[in-house]
């Protein structure tokens, strides 16, 4: 058998807020002190082949959410030498508007996506504001132009899309969440997303609060364990512990981006 070759993972902060972190797990947390998220977008580089995942959101959608917005996920991108005009392959973990906005600077790309988190999206759900307060309508409209053009590649589950990385459906958040796993130097590594915000969320069993399926939510953090060798490659999608636990690849990236693997 063919050695899988390998990727370079990396880790793009582009905003952050601060919270409580009563705010980060159903249920509130009886010990409240600050813990602040950060927003990511990643990109995946192997000799061949270049991904993106999640493409994050603009200036006009951090004002509208109170958010800090610290650069275009297209600029730390571009100093990681990928341009996003250029870029052929887009992995969208979900719909929330925090993983999708900036699709016009992708004009090449084709979008992977679960086919239940376009129906989820754009159901029944989306008439309750508990549920739908998190998508941005324009860009959910966007993603359906986008099926229209041919840009779109849909999943029922989990799937190979080619041997040295996967797509695992995971639910729990979004009816449709997935989460990414990668073949690297240091062998499997999956790419959270939102299946656990912070890693206490997974480490210590307490949902984020934004969910469908409590269940489902509980449920994936078992099936990402399986998915690595090592659960320190389990890569949560918002927690700032991220950019300590990791190097930046350059001095110029400090506080911008880390390598993961």
């Amino acid at each position: 058998m063919a050695a899988l070759e390998p990727f370079e993972v990396f880790a793009i902060r582009y905003a952050r807020v601060d919270r409580k972190s009563s705010e980060n797990f159903l249920g509130g947390d009886v010990h409240e002190s600050g813990m602040p998220m950060d927003y990511f977008v990643w990109m995946a580089r192997s000799e061949s082949k270049t991904w993106v995942i999640d493409t994050g959101f603009n200036q006009a959608a951090a004002d509208k959410r109170k958010r800090e917005f610290l650069r275009c996920p297209t600029q730390g991108l571009k100093l990681l030498g990928v341009d996003a005009s250029e870029v052929e392959d887009v992995i969208i973990t979900h719909l929330h508007y925090d993983h999708v906005g900036n699709f016009d600077l992708f004009p090449k790309a084709r979008f992977h996506l679960q086919d239940s988190e376009m129906a989820y999206a754009t159901g029944r759900y989306m008439a309750n504001p508990f549920f739908s307060h998190a998508f941005e309508e324009d860009e959910v409209v966007a993603m359906v132009r986008n099926v229209y053009k041919g840009r779109v590649s849909f999943y029922d589950g989990d799937v190979e899309v080619a041997p040295n990385i996967s797509l695992h459906h995971v639910g729990g958040h979004t009816k449709g969440l997935q989460v990414v796993r990668l073949w690297t130097q240091k062998g499997w590594l999956v790419l959270a997303s939102d299946a656990s915000h912070y890693a206490a969320n997974m480490n210590e069993r307490r949902p984020f609060p934004i969910v469908v399926d409590v269940a489902q939510m509980i449920d994936g953090w078992d099936k990402m364990k399986k998915l690595v060798d090592d659960p320190a490659n389990i890569i949560p999608g918002h927690d700032p512990e991220v950019m300590n636990l990791f190097d930046a690849p350059s001095s110029e990236l400090e506080g911008i981006a880390v390598r993961l693997a």
